[in-house]
């Protein structure tokens, strides 16, 4: 009856129902009819992608640092939640995606408009949440509150987006989708009070003048307080006890009260309900009368205002589908005025999507990365461009750790998923072919519940990969074989990396410090090696951040090792040690790690150094040492300094 549904779907459907009913154990949420999505509709990312990438959540499972946390300038938690949504399942379709862009630069262009629709959002409460607790019978006034609040700025919106010149079709049918509620918004508005309780059963949240029955009981009450604040001082006044007074508690209700001093001047008519320490309280036959009028008036009174209430959730329930709609409406405003907020803010560009297999990003960055140096002060964040294109679809990337190239590897991915989710890309520009399948495999970790070591969960990943990758994928792996023998990991890289190239045909960018993998541009002609741009600097690396054509001649690990803050005794045995690797390898001879590596010779190195060749005085410091500063006048003082720098430099 759903229309489109296997009986595999019903049966499905029909399960989740069963557990829904089994767990909530009331009633039942308010469920949208079942509708069938192709998962072809959506970019296929795998959890080992998602949490490499920290779309969401970090690797330590914070939210900040996420890449949601950057792009997230909704007004709204309906809008945040359906932000969320979009990143976890970003779209196939070139033309849907188009749409949301169109949308979003319609946003951009129109500041104005965009200001007016965030402004009236941040108003707005969350009538999706409102609404499901009322279906539950777990809401209360507020709810209602909620849902007459939210009507109205819908209305505002819709009145806006209908003076809005030129809509984009998205906005459009977002505007259309906000509804008409002219009749369930002036009743809500008409019976609801502005301030009221949280729960219903409180009372006193129902509009004065909106139910004649319920403003005859509210008089009988409140005309009843006011009743015995004038048989209180008709009392005093009879009795000539000025102290009297007439109370309330939950244990005797209404009694009279006086001091035992006035003991003696009470009346006979008065019945005697307790004697405390310095008080005696008393009661009367008028005073309990008077107590159960007031009492049926206020009971009366909540029993028609709970009926009034489950009389309103029934009417909202009733509008329930149109809602719904209204509030995904505006969650959807919300997300392309957040898009349009931080494109404008953030200097992002409007990519260009279609079918075909190109990516081509020029000055791309890492929107996380940059956003931490912007708030930071840091120097600005350098751009890389990227073009996977057909003859050159495979980028084997090169360079020292610490050059940027785990951070290339994700901005490139995380510009795709932003595209993809109808977002502007931090790029100068961008043309992306339609990415079906995102993989990522970036970084180590054990798992160590399942009983995998760093390398098991590396190659399980990476099998993953390569059994799923079509020609229309992007594939990020960084790495690949480091956490085993040399060789072994070596043979590993080169397979995957021919496997790429001839079996998967997809676009793919490949980190390793493998640097003789770079030969297989020789034989593979869509193999294009790249590198990270360093610059040596009197015996230090400069990281320029920039990626280039070409690769790398040396991975200068034991420079990042000396930035690490390793011992200086460390450095120098390394540096050693790799002088003797490199020379035996030039000379095609296995290298004597024997004789390089003698049984206790570093820490006798480390207890004997041997003595460095001491250095001549420089031109300065023997003028210095001819200097008696007490014969120096203050000119002659002067003068020698200035000769002394001209020496220094």
């Amino acid at each position: 009856s759903f229309g489109g549904l296997t009986r595999a779907d019903t049966a499905a459907c029909g399960g989740l129902l069963d557990y829904v009913q089994l767990t909530q154990k009331t009633n039942l949420p308010r469920l949208d009819k079942p509708r069938k999505e192709s998962a072809a509709g959506f970019m296929a990312i795998d959890a080992a992608t998602r949490a490499n990438l920290e779309l969401t959540h970090t690797l330590s499972g914070s939210r900040k640092g996420s890449l949601l946390s950057v792009i997230d300038q909704t007004v709204t938690s309906a809008g945040a939640r359906f932000l969320a949504a979009h990143l976890a399942a970003p779209l196939t379709d070139a033309a849907t995606i188009g749409e949301r862009l169109n949308a979003v630069e319609y946003l951009l262009d129109e500041r104005d408009l965009r200001a007016d629709l965030r402004s009236t959002l941040k108003e707005c409460p969350d009538m999706e949440r409102a609404l499901s607790r009322l279906f539950l019978g777990r809401g209360g006034p507020r709810d209602l509150l909620a849902i007459g609040a939210g009507l109205d700025a819908a209305a505002a919106i819709k009145h806006k987006l209908h003076l809005a010149q030129n809509l984009p079709n998205l906005l459009a049918e977002q505007r259309d989708g906000l509804g008409s509620f002219e009749n369930l918004r002036d009743t809500l508005t008409r019976a609801v009070k502005k301030e009221c309780g949280l729960l219903a059963r409180d009372g006193n949240f129902i509009e004065a003048g909106y139910h004649a029955a319920l403003d005859e009981f509210r008089t009988l009450r409140d005309e009843g307080r006011r009743v015995v604040a004038a048989l209180q001082n008709r009392l005093q006044s009879e009795t000539g006890i000025n102290t009297l007074k007439i109370k309330h508690n939950n244990v005797l209700g209404y009694f009279i009260e006086i001091t035992a001093l006035h003991e003696k001047k009470v009346p006979e008519s008065f019945i005697h309900r307790q004697t405390l320490a310095g008080n005696i309280r008393y009661s009367t036959v008028e005073l309990s009368e008077l107590e159960r009028n007031i009492s049926e008036a206020a009971d009366k009174a909540l029993k028609l205002e709970l009926e009034l209430f489950t009389v309103l959730v029934n009417l909202i329930t009733s509008h329930a589908e149109a809602i719904t709609l209204a509030a995904r409406s505006l969650a959807g405003l919300d997300v392309a005025a957040s898009h349009a907020e931080q494109a404008e803010q953030a200097r992002y560009t409007r990519p260009t999507l279609d079918d075909s297999t190109a990516f081509h990003l020029v000055g791309a960055r890492h929107p996380v990365v940059e956003a931490h140096l912007q708030k930071s002060g840091a120097k600005a964040f350098i751009g890389n461009d990227c073009d996977l294109a057909d003859k050159q679809r495979l980028w084997l990337l090169t360079g020292p750790n610490m050059a940027g190239k785990s951070t290339f590897l994700r901005q490139n991915a995380l510009v795709a998923i932003l595209a993809q989710i109808g977002s502007f890309v931090p790029a100068e520009s961008a043309h992306i072919g339609v990415v079906d399948r995102l993989f990522s495999r970036v970084g180590a970790a054990d798992d160590l519940a399942r009983g995998r070591s760093t390398f098991m969960v590396e190659m399980v990943e990476t099998a993953t990969i390569l059994n799923n990758t079509t020609e229309r994928s992007l594939v990020i792996l960084d790495e690949i074989g480091r956490g085993t023998a040399t060789y072994d990991g070596l043979s590993i890289a080169w397979a995957v990396v021919e496997y790429l190239h001839n079996i998967s045909r997809c676009r793919a960018l490949f980190a390793t410090h493998y640097h003789e993998l770079t030969v297989l541009a020789e034989t593979l002609p869509a193999l294009a090696p790249h590198t990270m741009k360093v610059k040596e600097w009197k015996g230090d690396v400069v990281f320029l951040h920039e990626v280039i054509s070409g690769a790398a001649d040396r991975s200068y690990g034991i420079h990042v090792a000396k930035l690490a803050g390793l011992p200086q005794g460390v450095i120098q045995r390394a540096n050693t040690i790799l002088a003797g690797l490199e020379a035996d390898k030039g000379k095609n001879r296995a290298p004597r790690l024997a004789d390089t590596l003698p049984l206790f010779g570093f820490q006798a190195a480390q207890a004997a150094p041997v003595p460095a060749e001491p250095a001549k005085p420089s031109a300065v410091e023997e003028a210095l040492h001819r200097i008696d500063p007490d014969e120096l006048t203050p000119k002659a003082a002067l003068e020698l300094l200035y000769s002394l720098k001209k020496s220094l430099q």
